[in-house]
């Protein structure tokens, strides 16, 4: 099955309201809905995000059909600025997430602590249930606005990750992650401790000035990666990355059991790292492409996947992360039913 698929080119951003209407992917809304529409707020120093004037055009749609929509994401597993809720919603304040620029309230999914979920049935390869951030559950419908880009496990981060790992509970986020962890190369460690302030398990400590980890406590969140200037973390290129994107995908299809939504992928600022990092190298590698939505998260991240590599030339998502397939999570979304990736792409033209 076709699934239809619509793009704006970036330089046409400013049309994202009519473009939306345009395309139709609202008519699951309906009045008094209690629209959840899942965002990334940004990390504190992260400059990647969605920015929040491209989230009013969505909120006045869904005002305009009486429904009810707040923004809202979930707890992060590692240290950082949005592991609770308070801090969470400070940033996402300070990063122009307010009522008033975006015409919503932000509720934070999993509560206070990030311990507030509901175990949802899905009786599938790796989870025979899914525990899904409470709010996102009891959520009437929803919006996912998903900032497309690089993820050093699962290659690529789009709707289908903003779904499945985004909408799970700490301790989903704890199960899609626990096999993937990294390997130490001691000889390349300085000492220098930043590995250990990043660790949000307190998997890290430096013995003889060399770091040392216990993989009993590592959660596999992948920050020490990310964070660590020498090189010495590396994920070891088995079937255990593979693994993840196949369990963010049976979370995300717990989060779609009984629901219906609709997906925005905004394809720009594409950097090889997610927005969970605050880092001056999470910088973007390319040229902005533009606005992809559809009611199809597969199709959505297909087309997403295939214009930015037409784009940049050549795959981009492999000249940066060669170990990585990052298609598993499309071909395993479309196994379980989640999507197609045969899509028709309609370009909006004024």
């Amino acid at each position: 099955m076709t699934s239809k698929v619509y793009f704006l080119s970036w330089d046409m951003r400013n049309e994202l309201y009519n473009f939306l209407k345009a395309a139709m992917i609202f008519n699951h809304v309906k009045a008094r809905n209690l629209l959840a529409v899942k965002i990334h707020f940004g990390e504190d120093g992260n400059e990647g995000y969605i920015k929040p004037e491209y989230v009013l055009p969505v909120v006045k749609i869904a005002r305009e059909k009486t429904a009810y929509p707040f923004l809202t994401d979930a707890s992060t597993i590692y240290v950082g600025k949005r592991s609770d809720a308070y801090h969470h919603i400070l940033t996402a304040n300070k990063h122009g997430f307010t009522v008033e620029k975006c015409g919503c309230p932000i509720i934070i999914a999993d509560g206070l602590r990030g311990n507030t979920e509901e175990e949802v049935e899905v009786n599938l390869k790796y989870f025979k249930t899914v525990a899904i951030a409470r709010e996102i559950y009891n959520a009437d419908n929803f919006i996912f606005m998903s900032h497309f880009k690089g993820h050093e496990i699962t290659g690529f981060g789009g709707a289908l990750k903003n779904i499945g790992m985004g909408c799970g509970s700490k301790a989903g986020k704890y199960a899609m992650h626990h096999l993937s962890k990294p390997t130490v190369s001691q000889k390349l460690c300085s000492g220098c401790r930043t590995c250990v302030k990043y660790c949000c398990q307190k998997a890290l400590s430096l013995v003889s000035n060399k770091i040392v980890m216990d993989k009993e406590k590592c959660a596999g969140c992948g920050q020490c990666i990310v964070n660590c200037v020498f090189k010495v973390f590396k994920l070891k290129w088995n079937e255990d990355p593979p693994a993840v994107q196949e369990k963010m995908i049976e979370y995300a299809s717990g989060v779609l059991k009984d629901k219906k939504s609709a997906y925005i992928n905004f394809l720009n600022h594409i950097s090889k790292y997610c927005d969970c990092f605050a880092l001056a190298k999470n910088e973007p590698l390319m040229s902005d492409v533009g606005i992809v939505a559809g009611i199809d998260p597969v199709a959505v991240d297909q087309a997403s996947y295939d214009l930015v590599n037409k784009a940049f030339g050549k795959n981009f998502f492999k000249e940066i992360f060669p170990e990585i397939d990052p298609t598993i999570q499309l071909k395993y979304a479309q196994e379980l039913g989640l999507g197609s990736r045969d899509y028709e792409l309609i370009k909006y033209i004024l």
